[in-house]
């Protein structure tokens, strides 16, 4: 696989991760019930990913920012943005994780109306979005692993225009010297035509 092939793979692998990670931020993730004292009514809301574990956000973010920064940096820059998505990958399948086991319930104590420690509330968690931001995080991971140990040898983004400009101009024919037998038929001819021969550039 060559080097722009590995390195489309990595900057869709970022942005698809970081894509996915947001777009499963907006959901919910749990809903919440919570029977208050009358009058007061129920409470009934949903949990969204955003809400509950903000660090999916910013991960995915990153995620994003980073398929854009790959096509910008090159060398030593290319493997910190790779570091990068790594963690921003781990960051996102540990959120979402943490959220499964524990993390929905406790956030869910944030829901306007709610209060902490409730003692009438049910919390419905659906898994379906955590478990897609675990499998954007192994992309974002996987990507960022793929920057970091083959990223250095990846073309930037101006390195073939730089190389075609540079072929063209070696390859651009260049004058040849004039002999001093063509120079001075050159100057008789200026003579045959009534001119000076040493006021025309053509002859020096």
């Amino acid at each position: 696989m060559n080097g722009r092939r590995e390195l489309t793979l990595a900057v869709l692998g970022a942005a698809v991760s970081g894509g996915l990670a947001l777009s499963a931020a907006g959901q919910g993730w749990a809903r919440v019930t919570h029977e208050r004292p009358a009058p007061l009514p129920p409470v009934d809301a949903a949990l969204t990913g955003a809400e509950a574990v903000p660090l999916v956000s910013a991960a995915g973010l990153v995620l994003l920012a980073a398929a854009v920064a790959l096509f910008a940096v090159r060398g030593v820059g290319r493997v910190v943005v790779g570091l990068l998505m790594a963690v921003a990958g781990g960051v996102l399948g540990w959120s979402a994780v943490r959220a499964l086991t524990g993390g929905l319930v406790a956030a869910s104590t944030q829901v306007p109306g709610v209060g902490p420690g409730p003692d009438l509330m049910d919390v419905d968690v659906s898994a379906t979005w955590p478990v897609v931001v675990i499998l954007a995080g192994a992309l974002g991971v996987a990507a960022g692993v793929l920057v970091v140990l083959r990223g250095r040898r990846w073309p930037g983004m101006g390195q073939r225009y730089e190389r075609d400009s540079a072929g063209d101009a070696a390859a651009a024919p260049r004058p040849a010297p004039r002999t001093d037998e063509e120079r001075a038929q050159a100057a008789w001819q200026a003579l045959d035509r009534g001119e000076d021969p040493t006021a025309d550039p053509r002859v020096s």
